[in-house]
């Protein structure tokens, strides 16, 4: 029996996860499948009600240890009431960042106990882990200036410093070491369209069926 694929796209900010996940998302639309698209933190009404105080720069000073907790009980939401339903539902999930996500920020980025991280990425997740995950490479000086060729304001990580950002992408770069077979590493710097038929060709390598496993 077929199973759906659990996809999710990582990288530092700017390195293009978003514009990515929704372009899969798109193209396994227009092959004729059903498809959630989705992002963290958020997901759910109340994962992007938390998505708002962790990034809102106009929130008060979060500790780091509360802004840990708060992505775990985004996740949590967002598991329980989106991802895992979808899946056990025949559908596949494109997610625009998941738990490398914490390790990279709240881990190496806060510099945060990874054993505390890892132990709460575990409870959030309660086992739903992804198939695959696309990491988009990108130096840090090249995400900041794409960055501000979208003339938005930062949020909170963003505006974190480039220090923040070095250390989240070294943690990404070690978390990627720590898991090849799992992990479809491109470079974020690639235009657009082509990156996104280099993802394609890469899912499709390793799933003849994709979005399916079989």
């Amino acid at each position: 029996m077929a199973r759906p694929l659990f996809i999710v796209f990582e990288g530092i900010d700017g390195s293009g996860t978003t514009t990515q996940s929704q372009m899969l998302a798109s193209h396994v639309a227009q092959l004729g499948y059903p498809v959630v698209h989705t992002r963290e933190p958020g997901g759910t009404p109340l994962a992007e009600r938390i998505r708002r105080l962790v990034l809102d720069r106009g929130s008060e000073d979060v500790h780091h240890l509360a802004e840990l907790l708060l992505y775990a009980a985004s996740r949590a939401q967002h598991v329980g009431e989106v991802i895992a339903p979808s899946l056990q539902a025949g559908t596949p999930v494109i997610c625009d960042r998941y738990v490398a996500s914490t390790l990279a920020y709240q881990g190496y980025g806060r510099q945060l106990d990874l054993q505390v991280v890892l132990q709460v990425n575990a409870i959030a997740a309660g086992g739903c882990l992804p198939d695959a995950t696309v990491y988009l490479d990108l130096p840090v000086a090249a995400a900041i200036a794409r960055r501000r060729t979208r003339g938005l304001p930062e949020d909170r990580l963003e505006a974190a410093g480039a220090a923040f950002q070095e250390r989240v992408l070294a943690g990404y770069r070690q978390l990627v070491a720590q898991d090849p077979d799992t992990t479809v590493v491109l470079d974020g710097g690639i235009g657009r369209i082509d990156l996104a038929q280099m993802i394609r060709q890469e899912l499709t390598q390793r799933w003849p069926r994709f979005p399916f496993s079989m």
